[in-house]
């Protein structure tokens, strides 16, 4: 009798989508560089757009303070859309095209509805005076 009760309500849970992950970005490997240079170069309003890394690319900022931060460009906001947030103009936040929602580009964090979660962050680490590493 409990292993039926049991049965029962593993089947419940699942069909309810209790345990799913609403939001979430797959791990994919990640090890970028780009030089300090190169970031001062191709940045603008000091937000680098890169293609072809991570699940919808990377957003590397240079932070007021001078730091960097990174973070995936799929939204957390239906997620297998893999819709790309884009910087908006002022370098502060990004917007997700597909659904509107804002995030903070110093944080990832969600700033506009119908964010929820934060962007994807990678580490960043500086080489030298010279390399910018982004990973996982």
């Amino acid at each position: 009798m409990m292993k039926y009760l049991y049965s029962i309500l593993f089947v419940l849970l699942i069909a309810t989508g209790c345990g799913k992950d609403e939001g979430y970005i797959p791990d994919v490997p990640v090890n970028y560089n780009v030089t300090i240079t190169e970031f001062s170069l191709k940045s603008v309003n000091n937000v680098l757009v890169v293609s072809n890394n991570g699940v919808g690319g990377l957003l590397i900022v240079k932070t007021p303070l001078g730091g960097y931060v990174a973070f995936d460009r799929c939204s957390t906001v239906n997620p297998e859309k893999i819709c790309k947030v884009a910087p908006d103009d002022s370098g502060v936040t990004a917007t997700d095209p597909c659904s509107g929602a804002k995030f903070s580009l110093l944080d990832g964090s969600p700033q506009k509805a119908p964010a929820e979660r934060s962007l994807k962050a990678y580490n960043v680490s500086l080489q030298g005076n010279t390399l910018i590493h982004v990973s996982n």
